[in-house]
């Protein structure tokens, strides 16, 4: 992976870019790039992202300099991408400690509802909702914590974001982290984009889901993860 020299007058968020182009890896909006962030340079591209934030703002014609309510906006805007709503993007993934499955479980664990929030890669506009997770473990699998897989799933979902796209990534991650019989995933969420703009239908919802290995295959084993799902969210 290349770098540019210190004290280059190109843009960050240009020296970021070759770094990735160079490498020959794709940089869609829900990747993660942090590979290629140099330390120091995520400050540097939050003062380039408020700055072009700033214009974004005088293109809407709102008063920054005398309007005592948006003189801050464009620096709030990019520290709240950066460091906030986009997060899983930009930082590393969380350490996710790994146990041996000294006990040989067996059976099917479940985990939620954990609240996710998003950003609709589309509009910009926030998914708000929870999600649960099935893990059929075997002999050889990995358990990690329960609030890891919280912290997993926040940190896919904290980028711009399609819904379905979002389930499959941390349907794989899990898998890469535990290795077990399967993996099964349910999301449900409001789309403010739907909501807030557009039809703004304030109670549609989106539910969708991935199913892997022994879930796939496995119709009782399915039904079962199911059930309890419903039974969790129900209380």
């Amino acid at each position: 992976m290349t770098t540019q020299k210190t004290g280059s007058t190109q843009a960050v968020s240009d020296q970021i870019r070759h770094r990735i182009q160079e490498s020959g890896r794709r940089f869609h909006a829900n990747d993660n790039i942090s590979e290629f962030i140099l330390p120091g340079e995520l400050e540097q591209l939050q003062c380039e992202v408020e700055d072009k934030f700033k214009h974004v703002l005088e293109s809407l014609v709102i008063d920054i300099e005398s309007d005592h309510n948006t003189q801050e906006t464009a620096r709030r805007i990019a520290k709240m991408y950066l460091t906030e709503v986009f997060r899983g993007r930009y930082l590393p993934q969380p350490a996710v400690t790994q146990f041996p499955n000294a006990e040989r479980l067996n059976e099917l664990m479940i985990i939620g509802p954990i609240t996710v929030r998003s950003t609709c890669s589309h509009h910009f506009c926030p998914i708000m909702g929870k999600l649960w997770i099935g893990v059929m473990p075997n002999d050889q699998a990995k358990l990690i914590g329960l609030s890891k897989y919280a912290r997993v799933a926040e940190w896919i979902m904290s980028r711009p974001q399609i819904q379905e796209e979002a389930v499959v990534q941390l349907a794989d991650l899990i898998t890469e982290k535990v290795q077990p019989d399967g993996v099964a995933i349910v999301m449900e969420a409001t789309h403010y984009c739907m909501s807030w703009r557009g039809v703004k239908d304030p109670d549609s919802k989106m539910i969708n889901s991935v199913m892997r290995g022994v879930f796939l295959e496995d119709p009782a084993l399915r039904s079962e993860f199911l059930a309890l799902m419903r039974g969790s969210a129900g209380r």
